[in-house]
């Protein structure tokens, strides 16, 4: 998100008083440009579907094929690539092949503490 900080910051500035200003310049420059923006926004979309959440519950817990993540899921194969496909092109898991069997697993640690932390929120 660094690579696209706001220049020039006077030109968010309005011209109605700014009680704090420079809390208003500091948050401005720490702030996301918006494609940034729009990238996290539609990362976190990803996580807005039940299957595609208990799919990442499910590789969280054990690397596993399509077969088993649809006994698991109790959805067909189909069903199941297909929300493999969206969260292998979000890069949120990875597969890899054994023979004729492919294995999907998290694609990085990130994903699994944003599942853990998602759920510490709603258990509170």
């Amino acid at each position: 998100m660094d690579n696209c900080k706001i220049e020039n910051i006077d030109e968010y500035l309005c011209d109605v008083s700014v009680i704090h200003e420079d809390s208003v310049r500091e948050v401005l420059k720490q702030t996301p440009c918006e494609q940034d923006v729009k990238k996290l926004t539609n990362f976190f979309k990803i996580f807005a579907d039940s299957t595609r959440i208990r799919i990442l519950l499910a590789l969280g817990k054990k690397e596993l094929c399509v077969c088993d993540l649809s006994a698991i899921l109790d959805m067909s194969q189909s069903a199941i690539s297909h929300q493999l496909r969206t969260l292998k092109k979000e890069r949120l898991v990875k597969n890899r092949r054994d023979g004729k069997v492919v294995y999907y697993s998290l694609d990085d640690d990130h994903i699994t503490e944003i599942i853990k932390s998602g759920y510490d929120h709603i258990k509170e």
